[in-house]
């Protein structure tokens, strides 16, 4: 992958796409695939936003039971299918826990007869998942004893037992987004991060391309294509309104902020995770067995809990989540799983995106949520041509939405109209010539004199079937295979991550192409280590690896950062 405007400024293309998000990011690969010629562009780094802050599942649909939508079941479980196939190294399945209490609705037998409807609606779920390792598995009961066991924090009065059903995890989601937008570039489409769209060039009525600005360097451009699709998430409509100069409120869609956030250690040993008592409901629900679930998931070597929803009305980019929300979180799951005596000293760091919200009356706490993205023709509702939104709502169905936005755009064309390949193909690094741990073990008996089997089974889960790639940016340099602090990366993945993936900032490594500090704050040490691995690549002096370091702590929760590198002073003040 390399940042070239000059092939975005002096090519014509079939189809732009605006946002590198996951619908983005597929939309392109699913045009080139089809072989339209493609340009993608992401006004910050891609999945910079939503797509990298989700609550990091792979939605099979199972709680649309209660809402009797079958439609949303066979799609969700379809495309939890698609990316399990597609992107083994960075999805695989994760068993959930639903304590029973009772013999009613809360009970082990509706239960049972929930999920076991759930496993006949989607007996197909594990078409073309070669590693067994990867392939969903039926529900399953568990005894009071041995729900305990797992839990002991749980209520035991009136405990029945437990439900196991399982879903899909994403290890990495940003990752996943980038395996598409390098599968994409493969193919022959021309990406850009920091490349923000401007407004749109029209002939008449007619869309004949967008006008871009590089946002690293300032300098504007005109990117030509024949259609424009604009997938730029909660930033789509405010794009829209602003380049067709027209009052679009009656449209507007509202949001919500989903948050999330990181414990910075494993809160169970074993890698079931539980759904836990929340405090709201689902108005929605047709069959309701109570409150919502809260879900306590392992995730790496942490521990992810959320997710919590609010309507938001504010400027997209100012989404937070404080201390305060935090703290009432934290009491909240508590409260549906005594024992856990969490504070706000065990968050790593927060996630939050925004995403479709249904119809909600002004301060409603049962808060209705999107159930359909949505693909907006600009030439029926606008009377501009050549010029489509997709906004979506959940990550897991990303794939899926933009396959049905390019039929839209190929018939428009008159091209790229062939069957869709992209939920059978593997993803960049996906292609692995058996399952993950013969993987592991391949690179084990291949670079085990240099890097740890941790290390080595990290970088599987990130890079797949390319991981000697990534080996060889340490071809005579050793020092580059070395950890970075007390985490499982190393130095070459920077390297990688600059000459190949298009990362332009230290937050673009140790966000988006590292899980340097995707879990909890690194260490201002480990921050400098990177920086001053990628320094003489990207030009940076003294005052801009300083720049770079404050602005990845700026992410992270004040007291985080000053226990840590409080204990690390010595050897910052060294640095």
């Amino acid at each position: 992958m390399r940042r070239d405007l000059k092939a975005l400024a002096d090519s014509k293309f079939d189809l732009v796409v605006i946002g590198g998000g996951v619908f983005g990011a597929a939309a392109a690969w699913e045009a080139v695939q089809r072989g339209l010629s493609v340009a993608l562009i992401e006004r910050a780094d891609f999945a910079g936003y939503t797509s990298a802050n989700s609550y990091k599942v792979v939605h099979g649909g199972i709680r649309y039971i209660q809402h009797g939508d079958v439609y949303r079941i066979r799609q969700s479980a379809g495309e939890r299918s698609a990316f399990l196939r597609i992107a083994p190294h960075l999805v695989r399945p994760l068993p959930i826990a639903i304590p029973t209490y009772g013999y009613g609705m809360k009970g082990k037998a509706a239960l049972r007869a929930g999920v076991g409807a759930y496993d006949l609606l989607t007996v197909d779920r594990n078409r073309g998942i070669a590693d067994p390792e990867r392939r969903i598995p039926f529900g399953r009961g568990l005894s009071k004893k041995d729900t305990l066991e797992l839990f002991p924090n749980l209520q035991s009065q009136g405990l029945t037992g437990s439900v196991i059903f399982n879903d899909g995890q994403m290890l990495n989601p940003p990752r996943l987004v980038l395996a598409f937008v390098q599968s994409a570039v493969q193919a022959g489409a021309v990406a850009a991060n920091y490349v923000e769209a401007t407004g749109l060039i029209q002939d008449g009525d007619a869309v004949t391309g967008v006008l871009a600005r590089d946002v690293l360097c300032d300098a504007e451009f005109a990117i030509k294509a024949k259609m424009v699709l604009n997938a730029a998430g909660p930033y789509a409509e405010g794009f829209v309104a602003k380049v067709l100069n027209k009052d679009r409120s009656h449209a507007a869609r509202t949001y919500s902020r989903d948050a999330c956030f990181v414990v910075n250690r494993r809160l169970f040993d074993h890698d079931i995770a539980l759904a836990a008592q929340g405090q709201t409901h689902d108005p929605d629900a047709v069959i309701s067995r109570g409150n919502r679930h809260l879900f306590i998931a392992p995730w790496r070597d942490y521990t992810l809990i959320g997710t919590w929803h609010v309507v938001w009305t504010k400027d997209p980019a100012a989404i937070r989540v404080e201390d305060d929300e935090l703290q009432s979180f934290i009491d909240e799951v508590q409260a549906g799983y005594p024992g856990l005596d969490l504070s706000l000293d065990d968050v790593g760091i927060w996630n939050c995106g925004l995403v479709p919200f249904g119809e909600n009356e002004e301060g409603a706490t049962h808060l209705r949520y999107g159930h359909r993205s949505s693909l907006i023709d600009h030439g029926r509702e606008d009377g501009v041509q050549n010029l489509l939104t997709l906004i979506g709502v959940r990550f897991t169905t990303g794939r899926y939405e933009a396959e049905k936005a390019i039929d839209v755009i190929a018939e428009r064309l008159g091209a790229g109209r062939g069957v869709s390949q992209t939920s059978m193909t593997p993803l960049h690094g996906g292609n692995l010539p058996s399952t993950i741990d013969s993987a592991v073990q391949q690179a084990i008996r291949d670079h085990g004199k240099h890097c740890s089997p941790d290390v080595l089974r990290s970088l599987v889960h990130h890079y797949g079937a390319t991981l000697n790639d990534v080996m060889h940016e340490a071809s005579g340099a050793p020092d580059l295979l070395a950890p970075v602090g007390m985490s499982n990366v190393i130095a070459a993945q920077a390297v990688h991550a600059i000459r190949h993936e298009m990362a332009q900032t230290l937050g673009d490594i140790v966000f988006r192409r590292t899980d340097l500090a995707t879990g909890a704050y690194p260490g201002e040490v480990a921050l400098r280590r990177i920086a001053h691995v990628v320094a003489p690549m990207l030009g940076w002096d003294k005052a801009t690896i300083a720049a770079e370091i404050e602005q990845v702590k700026a992410r992270f929760p004040k007291r985080a950062v000053g226990a840590i590198d409080q204990d690390d002073s010595a050897t910052i003040e060294a640095a």
